[in-house]
């Protein structure tokens, strides 16, 4: 009993953290109809930028709560201003153009990261650690018992409960989600009912970078930094949004969680199993429910 239940808290702390990064495919393509590839390289920038926050902030002997503070919140405003940039230089210019040239300058984009942050000048293509300090900090269990509960585990599961119920209210309580959901509906009715499209879509960029790296800081104090450490989520995080039905934000929550259980179990045995079993969900959903869980079908005019 107590191993099934050390392996659900598991399982919600790795799928709140591929709910962070789902959510950002999910949006951008609820508003764009497009798969946004470079989208875990942007998760890799914030575990770049955590990092380099923690060790500025170490050097000035500030206590672990400020750094955390400092990391996340920085972390989150890099990657919101990198969304930005993204957007409007990489996709922006190309929306009229067939989806096809926009999908393959998602991957220009995606590949472009992962060798700018490979250059040493950059950061390196050697893992890096985070402070030792940190580490410490956040892996310290909670409690004695069976059942094992770190530090990291209460702050990683309720940072990413926070946030997802932040951007519910913003999505269905403020202007700019009445305008992020009409965007999603009639890209072209919203333009005309003098909705900011531009304004709109950069900040659905914005906000899903943002998450995105709250979610690379986290693994990156888990495991290690790499230039190549979003390759792997970014594709697990992709599943999850098709498994819940890509363009849906409940949908995406859900095929983390599921996501999440299916890889906790299966890392008993072997993390090959686990990130085998990632990839078979995918081509199941596709071949049994190709609209995911709680997507629409829709039909399309060619």
């Amino acid at each position: 009993m107590a191993t099934l239940l050390q392996q659900l808290i598991n399982s919600l702390t790795i799928g709140s953290e591929y709910a962070l990064i789902a959510l950002g495919y999910t949006m951008v393509y609820g508003v764009l109809r497009l798969i946004n590839f470079a989208h875990g390289d942007v998760y890799m920038v914030g575990a770049v930028a955590g990092l380099y926050l923690a060790r500025w902030m170490i050097r000035l002997n500030a206590p672990v709560a400020l750094t955390l503070a400092v990391v996340f919140v920085g972390s989150m405003i890099i990657c919101a201003v990198l969304g930005f940039l993204i957007e409007y230089l990489a996709y922006r210019p190309l929306r009229s153009r067939p989806r096809i040239v926009v999908l393959i300058t998602a991957i220009g984009v995606s590949l472009l990261l992962e060798n700018v942050f490979q250059l040493t000048s950059v950061f390196g293509p050697d893992p890096q650690s985070y402070p030792t300090a940190v580490q410490a900090a956040l892996n310290a269990p909670v409690g004695s018992g069976a059942i094992v509960i770190s530090r990291f585990d209460l702050l990683s599961l309720g940072l990413s409960l926070t946030l997802m119920a932040i951007l519910t209210w913003v999505i269905l309580k403020t202007k700019t989600g009445l305008a992020l959901r009409a965007v999603s509906h009639r890209f072209d009715t919203a333009m005309l009912m003098g909705i900011n499209t531009n304004r709109t879509i950069a900040f659905t960029f914005m906000l899903g970078s943002a998450l995105a790296a709250v979610a690379g800081v986290m693994d990156g104090i888990r495991y290690n930094v790499e230039p190549l450490m979003g390759v792997i989520p970014g594709l697990k995080a992709f599943v999850a949004a098709v498994l819940g039905g890509i363009g849906s934000i409940p949908g995406a929550l859900l095929g983390a969680l599921l996501i999440g259980l299916s890889e906790a179990f299966l890392k008993t045995y072997s993390s090959a199993y686990a990130d085998a079993a990632t990839f078979l969900i995918l081509i199941v959903i596709l071949l049994v429910k190709p609209s995911g869980l709680l997507g629409k079908t829709t039909s399309e005019k060619v």
